[in-house]
């Protein structure tokens, strides 16, 4: 599936350290040069930052990697009856950021309910809160009128959402991630069963209805993101699996309509996890991007 190997779930277990935020408890990852520039990775739904697995050691060899299992998510605390919000997400990261003395300008590398988090990252570093070095988004709902969810999400908001997401199976998510994968890059039955175990602990599947929830809070907030995204100076840039259904070329299309510039790169065949499906093409963007971020200005003719 990869030619990057990555790091199996149980040593990627025992390199996570934790965090108290709010009295729950965060569990989260750091690696590379304390001294490195820091890169901050913000996973997605219903997943965690074990999605970041195969890009963590070539990432590490340059930069100072942080990331979380986001509250609700993967090996973090899963309250119920937790009101959850991509507000709070955000303020978990800086929390985060805060936690391990990081105060320089941080990069931001995002997928799916991520790039959300990183869109409320931007307008706080608009609003002069938190400073950002650069943002790239992977496949996700940047835009509502663009987002299409899949139909477990959809029947997650809904009434039944309570027993929809405690019925969800290891089985179920083979079904809707076989349809949201790349024809030629479906995720490994071994992969499914440790995204599977990640989503079943601390019984997250109880908490889905309220995960979910992030879908309205998206419209509700969807001006005042994308007004940052089309002021700010803080590059970004999109790297996106084209034939993902809920966010893929179609979702690129509008980011070009929206921002002016737009950097975007389409991976052809590619679906909704990028990082998972095609790890040495999203690696090769990355740094692509972050390389043109540190060229200087070419000199004045004389």
């Amino acid at each position: 599936m990869s030619e990057l190997p990555g790091i199996a779930l149980d040593a990627w277990r025992g390199q996570s350290q934790a965090l108290d935020f709010g009295g729950h408890t965060i569990r989260y990852w750091v690696a590379g040069d304390a001294e490195a520039e820091p890169l901050l990775l913000i996973h997605g739904f219903p997943t965690a930052s074990w999605d970041w697995h195969r890009l963590w050691v070539p990432l590490a060899e340059r930069y100072r990697l942080i990331a979380c299992d986001m509250l609700g998510f993967g090996y973090s605390a899963k309250p119920r009856g937790h009101a959850y919000s991509l507000l709070e997400q955000a303020d978990l990261q800086q929390a985060l950021l805060a936690h391990i003395g990081e105060r320089r300008p941080v990069h931001v590398l995002a997928h799916d309910y991520g790039d959300s988090v990183a869109q409320e990252l931007i307008v706080r570093h608009q609003e002069g809160r938190l400073q950002l070095g650069s943002c790239v988004f992977l496949n996700g709902g940047l835009f509502p009128e663009t987002h299409h969810p899949v139909r477990v999400q959809k029947l997650l908001l809904g009434p039944l959402g309570p027993l929809i997401g405690r019925l969800f199976s290891r089985r179920k998510l083979a079904q809707s991630f076989a349809r949201i994968f790349g024809p030629q890059s479906q995720a490994s039955e071994e992969e499914l069963d440790a995204l599977w175990q990640l989503i079943q602990c601390n019984n997250g599947p109880a908490v889905m209805h309220r995960l979910i929830r992030y879908m309205p809070e998206r419209r509700q907030q969807r001006e005042r993101w994308v007004t940052a995204m089309q002021a700010t100076a803080v590059p970004m840039r999109v790297i996106d699996g084209a034939f993902d259904p809920i966010s893929g070329a179609h979702m690129v299309a509008r980011y070009r309509e929206l921002i002016a510039g737009a950097d975007t790169v389409l991976l052809d065949g590619i679906g909704h996890y990028p990082q998972l499906e095609a790890p040495s093409q999203v690696l090769e963007h990355y740094l692509q991007f972050r390389a043109r971020q540190e060229m200087p200005c070419s000199a004045e003719p004389s």
